[in-house]
């Protein structure tokens, strides 16, 4: 059993959230905390966040229903969530990814966006800024928000 993630990282996250929520929502997406990502038949992981075009029941997101993917760099698995998952959800074919950089006392936020196999850097916000973008969905996040 893994240990929960910090109480920073699970604030970040539920901020964050709420944040998705209020663009994907209106475009008919949903906001998923910590569910089952099925990347292939043999591959499932448990992403921080995941908008999706879904709202079926049941536990598993398939790759192809997810518009954004979010991964929220946690010390102990920070290499993981900047390559690893990176690469994973690229090979899955998922449009973006965002990455919250939650070490300083600010985050920082890098979106991703799917361009042939890989995922090439399409936005950046740091410390009073605004992650602002309309595709692969509508976004605007506040860094400060998250803090």
């Amino acid at each position: 059993m893994s240990p929960a993630p910090s109480k920073r990282h699970q604030r970040v996250s539920r901020k964050l959230a709420a944040m998705l929520d209020v663009t994907a929502e209106p475009a008919g997406l949903i906001v998923y905390k910590a569910i089952d990502l099925r990347l292939k038949a043999d591959r499932v992981v448990i992403p921080d966040l995941v908008v999706a075009d879904t709202d079926e029941e049941g536990s598993v997101v398939e790759a192809s229903e997810v518009r954004l993917v979010c991964e929220i760099v946690s010390p102990s698995n920070a290499i993981a969530d900047r390559v690893l998952k990176m690469q994973l959800y690229a090979m899955a074919g998922i449009p973006a990814y965002l990455l919250v950089e939650t070490e300083a006392t600010t985050p920082l936020l890098r979106l991703f966006v799917l361009h042939g196999e890989h995922y090439v850097l399409a936005a950046e916000a740091g410390p009073g800024g605004h992650l602002r973008t309309s595709e692969p969905l509508p976004l605007e996040i506040s860094v400060a928000g998250l803090a």
